[in-house]
């Protein structure tokens, strides 16, 4: 990447980067397969935490989400972490204040999940930022959820910038193969659990959470964008 590069938008992976629900997400998987008769251990779906849900049951159960089994299981899988697992989740450290830094610094923000449409008000709330995100791309308004870059395009289209002056914020290795293929750089986040740095390679910056990330602001690629908008153009 070319260190003089500056951002103009941010693309904003929610699970994991800014509210701690991987793990619940996971268990809401298991326990939905364990009652519709097809156990799999937390191990296997925890890996797969990231991707969105066509994807999980596909490489779970060889289905696809629009099937009437896969329709079944994830209208369950979301009405179980909806009903029993998401309020008792926390937002990652720092989140609200870095995106609110983001903001004063004049960066456009863009939600990029592959959460579901119908999650994504309940999981903003969740997580404290609902009232700092004006625009969304879910697995909801895309053809094929992460780690395909669909939903990545649809939030920079919705961003206005071009793919070089956006940068995706998230944590796991299908957020960062996303942006990649869409032509977005990424900082990546360890908050999310479950992957090392080496799985993180692909991003061009890897903190623990928001919180070190707003600590770090001045030393990370982000501190460019600001220098560079504040700057007078000639």
């Amino acid at each position: 990447m070319d260190d003089d590069r500056s951002f103009a938008a941010v693309l904003l992976d929610i699970d994991g980067t800014l509210l701690d629900s991987n793990d619940a997400h996971a268990r809401a998987w298991v326990e939905t397969l364990a009652r519709h008769g097809r156990p799999v251990r937390f191990e296997r779906v925890r890996a797969l935490i990231g991707k969105g849900g066509d994807k999980i049951l596909a490489t779970l159960l060889g289905i696809g989400d629009e099937e009437p089994l896969g329709r079944r299981l994830s209208e369950d899988r979301r009405r179980l972490f909806l009903g029993r697992y998401l309020r008792s989740l926390r937002p990652t450290p720092g989140a609200r204040p870095l995106l609110e830094r983001m903001r004063a610094e004049g960066l456009a923000l863009v939600v990029a999940t592959s959460a579901s449409g119908d999650e994504l008000a309940a999981l903003l709330r969740q997580a404290g930022i609902d009232d700092l995100i004006a625009s969304a791309a879910t697995s909801s308004d895309a053809a094929r959820s992460k780690p395909d870059p669909d939903i990545v395009g649809v939030a920079l289209n919705k961003s206005g910038v071009i793919a070089a002056r956006a940068l995706m914020l998230g944590d796991t290795p299908y957020d960062i193969e996303a942006a990649t293929r869409a032509g977005v750089a990424t900082i990546a986040l360890r908050c999310g659990r479950g992957w090392d740095d080496a799985a993180l390679a692909g991003a061009i910056a890897i903190f623990d959470d928001p919180k070190a990330l707003l600590a770090a602001w001045e030393r990370s690629p982000l501190a460019r964008s600001a220098s560079a908008q504040a700057s007078p153009q000639g």
